[in-house]
């Protein structure tokens, strides 16, 4: 930000913490550097008293080293989902097919394009909003089409992913309510609501599945703690091999699930 009229630093943490953000100081400090003038800082600072999440005001989450582009109404990545993103890469090989469906802002795409060499990529998203966001994330590293679930993918992709990396949402319909305002207020319904026991999408995508993944590849779906077992079982019965794998640190579980050569 321009100098020529600071803003403190003590007074945004002050307002910041006064709106009941925990990390104000954080906060304030991207905020002022986000900011080209007073006026714009002032700004940025009301949209964040006002709910907005932070990536959203900023523009941009950080997400596996990187700086993911976040537009208003557009899922923010979750840290916790880089678990996926490290567990998907250990078991591609080289110039993997990899798709990321409910795409998002297409952070783990770009995450998995980052790390991979010579990844053959594709990402998809129903909701049109999170679409031109994931394009501006991918970007040449990959294509991005609109639809739901597999619809949108080309045909000639049937039988050869190697990685397909699920984030759909797992809330329960009747927990929606319950997320964080900046959640429930400012993100997509659908890229939260899981249906009736937060599986509704699991399901349909393990139903598709087997017909898109090439012999010995692998679907790796997020889920919750409570919901693993539940999410391992929907898999088996789809055809697929699972097992559940955690990370404490970020509180993290991701549902690995291989074809059968």
């Amino acid at each position: 930000m321009s100098t020529s009229h600071p803003t403190p630093l003590a007074a945004v943490v002050t307002r910041l913490r006064d709106a009941g953000c925990v990390f104000a100081e954080d906060e304030a400090r991207l905020l002022i550097d986000a900011a080209r003038d007073p006026v714009e800082l002032a700004e940025l600072l009301q949209r964040r008293i006002g709910g907005l999440p932070l990536e959203q005001v900023l523009g941009w989450a950080e997400f596996c080293g990187l700086r993911i582009a976040v537009a208003s109404g557009v899922f923010v990545p979750r840290r916790r989902t880089e678990f996926l993103v490290r567990q998907a890469a250990a078991l591609a090989g080289p110039r993997a097919v990899v798709v990321d469906l409910c795409c998002g802002s297409g952070a783990v795409g770009a995450a998995l394009a980052a790390t991979l060499s010579g990844v053959r990529l594709w990402a998809a998203d129903v909701d049109p909003r999170a679409v031109r966001c994931a394009r501006r994330n991918i970007a040449a590293a990959g294509r991005v089409v609109e639809g739901d679930l597999y619809r949108p993918l080309p045909g000639g992709l049937r039988g050869r992913v190697e990685i397909l990396a699920v984030n759909a949402p797992y809330v329960p319909s009747g927990e929606v309510g319950l997320m964080p305002p900046e959640a429930r207020l400012h993100e997509p319904r659908v890229a939260l609501d899981g249906g009736a026991d937060g599986l509704d999408i699991q399901r349909r995508v393990a139903a598709g599945a087997a017909g898109w993944l090439a012999p010995g590849g692998h679907l790796l779906v997020e889920t919750s703690r409570a919901q693993a077992s539940s999410s391992r079982e929907l898999l088996a019965a789809a055809g697929l091999l699972p097992r559940v794998v955690t990370c404490d640190e970020l509180d993290a579980t991701v549902v690995v699930a291989a074809l059968p050569r």
